[in-house]
């Protein structure tokens, strides 16, 4: 799995706004977002303005302006993120894998690509943005990540 700079930064923004308690009266600006987890500010707000546009932020201009989730954290799975940012999960060659015509002896790689998805799926909309940001990562993450063998 590939995830790109702006996804990163999108589910750290993310992460952060939930983490600091941001709300419609207690909105966090663009560069306090940037300066918390070290995102280029130009980079970020253009992040920003994706995520508000994909109803996962809320936005308030002025001089006490800034930006807060639009529903609680608990409701939005990391995958709701990358969604925004990035489009579908999987897919290759730009392509989601049920729409893939292999022949012959590739035709079962159709079938990895989907289960790769179903996997990815099931970690990421498993996780939501209040669950990175507390810290306490569900059960099966942590079953996961306890494989000495998952880290290398």
């Amino acid at each position: 799995m590939r995830l790109s700079a702006r996804v990163d930064y999108a589910l750290r923004a993310a992460v952060e706004l939930a983490s600091l308690g941001a709300g419609p009266n207690r909105p966090v600006t663009a560069d306090q977002l940037a300066q918390a987890q070290a995102i280029p500010p130009k980079f970020l707000e253009s992040i920003l303005l994706q995520l508000r546009r994909g109803g996962i932020v809320n936005a308030q201009r002025g001089p006490e302006g800034g930006y807060w989730l639009s529903r609680p954290a608990e409701k939005i799975s990391l995958a709701d993120v990358i969604r925004v940012i990035d489009g579908p999960l999987a897919h290759v060659r730009g392509q989601r894998p049920e729409a893939l015509g292999y022949q012959g002896a590739a035709r079962a790689l159709q079938a990895v690509w989907i289960a790769l998805r179903a996997s990815e799926r099931e970690i990421l909309e498993l996780v939501s943005v209040a669950d990175v940001a507390s810290g306490q990562l569900p059960e099966r993450v942590r079953e996961l990540t306890a494989d000495p063998t998952a880290w290398v």
